[in-house]
């Protein structure tokens, strides 16, 4: 019997070593993990935004090349690097994992599944387009066109006429009038 409970123990404290060995290599993943970040910047390089690995924007840096842009273009570019720099978090965390637990780690298949989920590949670019592709011309400056209003009230109805005695069709006015 001592026998038994002596392999008993042995399979208890491999056991044990394996789970702090295996707890030991998430904390190492868990660390390099929360170290990383992604920078993205625009083609004119107007623009540059640092984001955590959580996917939060941590930098947002807007240079003076970019005053000249409307607002609207501006953050339209930020929402644009935000997606293309969270998007390659689920990359990130990969490298991490094959360099700590592994891929093949059941948990490391669900954290990359989930990651992906989270931060998933941003919209394709569509190309700038111009009036001519859409076979318009618009000769107005965008910053002279008036501000969007609202459409006309439609005309009144036409009056009608009250119908009269008389049958010289002036409808009792007179014919100066």
């Amino acid at each position: 019997m001592p026998e038994d409970i002596a392999g008993s123990e042995q399979m208890l404290a491999n056991w044990n070593q394996k789970i702090q060995e295996r707890a030991a290599r998430y904390q190492e993943m868990a660390t390099r993990v929360q170290g990383m970040s992604v920078s993205e910047r625009s083609s004119d390089g107007s623009i540059e935004i640092l984001v955590g690995s959580n996917g939060i924007l941590q930098n947002l840096v807007i240079g003076e090349s970019a005053s000249g842009k409307r607002m609207s273009e501006v953050s339209g570019e930020i929402m644009k690097l935000l997606q293309r720099a969270q998007s390659r978090i689920p990359e990130l965390l990969q490298e991490a994992m094959a360099e700590t637990i592994g891929t093949q780690d059941e948990t490391a298949t669900v954290l990359f599944n989930e990651a992906k989920k989270n931060f998933p590949a941003p919209p394709a670019e569509e190309p700038a387009r111009t009036p001519y592709d859409r076979n318009e011309i618009n000769f107005r400056v965008e910053e002279d066109a008036p501000p969007p209003s609202r459409p006309a009230p439609p005309p009144p109805p036409p009056r009608r006429r009250r119908p009269s005695d008389d049958d010289d069709d002036f409808g009792g006015e007179s014919v100066l009038s």
